[in-house]
Formats: structure tokens, C-alpha cells, sequence
């Protein structure tokens, strides 16, 4: 059977085939101009959809970044302030080491020595106190000073600060000023007094050595502790950066375009769209009179 074909049927046709070939020529342009795969979820759900997912792990990972530095930020400063203590608390044994040395000096040598210690004290107190962003690094979650001018301790057992750096782990960024520095009379800023009222009084403080060397101990215990959790935060850095650049490598694989295939592409659809509008314009006839000729 022949199908009876008009000059309103080829024209439809034509219309449609032409305004087919001018939607892709649009749909080509607007990716090479937007260097986008899609415009809109309905142009491929299944990429939108994996595109979604890759935006919220990459906002998670940019958060787990900002908590890692958070806490680089607190474990270092406790670091800092614990290197300085024990520096400080070797220059203690130092001055109570001469201080044991009774027949080489008098009465003024000794005032003098326990002068600097309870400078050295206070520097102690300093940075037992050291805060961060308004925060005291040793004394957990409370808004206080670690240590109070009594030497008492603000910290409250179990007041952790902690920074989730991954999907599956969490490491705390505070350190236990209790346990770096002691507490009241057991506080090392309490033994620094002792050794100067010693000193005054004309004690022997020799006995004070093995209490120095004992509190340096348990600083620089704490201290590998510190340096523990560091190394876990650095580690977790890496990988934070690492899988910020596979989601962003599989971010622009599902959401952006080659350039020159998607040119290499419009060049060719506009070339088929200029070939279809030139054909058209040969084989249909607008006018009767045209026809005619």
C-alpha cells in the first residue's frame, strides 16, 4: 500500500526533524558553555543522583579537614607548652642542684636563687595556663584557667575535647593538666615553692631532686601521649586530602565535560543542522508560484 505524502506532510516533518537537530545544537551549546554534563536532574537521574552523593561526602571530608585542623591547633599548643615546662623544670634542677651546694653559698646567693625559682614558677603557671582561641588546652571543657593562683584544678574527669577526623574514629585534642603538672600541694609549682622556702630557711635540698626528676617524668609521659595523638591526626590529614582528591576526580567524571569532544561534538550537529536547513530549503516549495517555475 503507498502512502499518500503531501506538501503540509514533508513540511511537518522537516519542522520536526529540524527542531529535533536544533535542541541538541542547544543542549551541545550550553555544555560547552556551562562545562557541565546536565543542567538539570532530569537530563540523567542516574548521574544527578550520583553527583548528589559525592557533594555530601566531599562537604563531610571539608569538615573532617577543618576538625583536623582544630585539632593540630590544640595538640600542638599542649605540645609547646609541655616542651617549655620541661625545659623550664631542668633549669629548676639546675638552680636546686646549686642550691645543694650549702658550703659554696651564703645567705644572698640562696635568696637569690630562690628568687628565679618562684620566676620560674610563675612561668610554669603560665603555661599550664596556655589557652587557645579563648579555650584552655589542659583543662577540658571548662572556660576557666587550668590552674588557679591555689594551684587547685579546674578540669572535670571525663570533660574530654574531642575531634571526629574520620568516618570511624575520633581523637581527643585536650590534655589532662592533673596529670602534666599535679595538683595543689602535689602540683609542681608547689615543689618549686618548697625548694625556695628551703633555700631561705637553709634546708637541704637535695632531697628535692628525685621529686624534680619524678614530676619531669610524668610531663614527658604525658607529653608521648600528645605526640601519639598528633601522629594519628596527621595521618588523618593525609587521607583526608587523598580522598578529597578521588571524590573530586570522581565528582568532575560524573558532572563536567570533555572540552574538546563536546566542540568536536557542536561543530558537527551544527554542521547537520546547516545541511538540514539547506536540503529543506531545495526540496520544499513555500508558494504555489514557486513551483510553477
Amino acid at each position: 500500500m503507498i502512502s499518500r505524502v503531501t506538501q503540509t506532510t514533508m513540511t511537518q516533518t522537516a519542522m520536526r526533524q529540524l527542531q529535533s537537530h536544533l535542541s541538541e545544537l542547544a543542549r551541545l551549546q550550553d555544555q560547552a558553555t556551562s562545562q557541565k554534563a546536565f543542567a538539570a536532574p532530569s537530563d540523567d537521574p542516574a548521574a544527578a543522583a550520583a553527583a548528589l552523593a559525592l557533594h555530601a561526602e566531599q562537604r563531610r571530608t571539608e569538615q573532617y579537614a577543618r576538625n583536623i585542623d582544630d585539632g593540630l591547633a590544640w595538640v600542638t599548643a599542649a605540645d609547646s607548652a609541655i616542651t617549655s615546662s620541661t625545659s623550664l623544670l631542668s633549669r629548676v634542677r639546675d638552680l636546686t642542684a646549686q642550691g645543694a651546694n650549702d658550703g659554696a653559698l651564703d645567705a644572698a646567693a640562696k635568696e637569690a636563687l630562690a628568687v628565679e625559682l618562684e620566676g620560674i614558677r610563675d612561668e610554669l603557671l603560665a603555661q599550664a595556663n596556655t589557652r587557645l582561641l579563648g579555650r584552655s588546652v589542659f583543662a577540658g571543657t571548662s572556660d576557666t584557667a587550668a590552674f588557679a593562683a591555689d594551684y587547685s584544678y579546674s578540669g572535670v574527669a571525663g570533660s574530654d575535647v574531642s575531634r571526629r577526623v574520620s568516618d570511624a574514629a575520633a581523637v581527643r585534642v585536650d590534655t589532662d593538666g592533673a596529670a602534666v603538672f599535679g595538683v595543689g600541694d602535689d602540683s609542681v609549682f608547689a615543689l618549686v615553692d618548697r625548694i625556695a622556702a628551703d633555700l631561705r630557711s637553709g634546708t637541704n635540698v637535695g632531697p628535692r631532686l628525685a621529686e624534680i626528676d619524678s614530676r619531669r617524668t610524668a610531663m614527658l609521659g604525658v607529653q608521648g601521649s600528645v605526640g601519639t595523638r598528633q601522629a594519628q591526626i596527621e595521618r588523618a590529614k593525609e587521607a583526608a586530602v587523598q580522598n578529597s582528591v578521588s571524590l573530586e576526580s570522581r565528582r568532575a567524571a560524573v558532572e563536567d565535560v570533555d572540552s574538546v569532544e563536546v566542540l568536536i561534538r557542536l561543530q558537527a550537529q551544527e554542521l547537520v543542522y546547516r545541511s538540514a536547513l539547506a536540503v529543506n530549503a531545495r526540496v520544499l516549495q513555500p508558494t504555489l508560484m514557486e513551483f510553477l517555475r
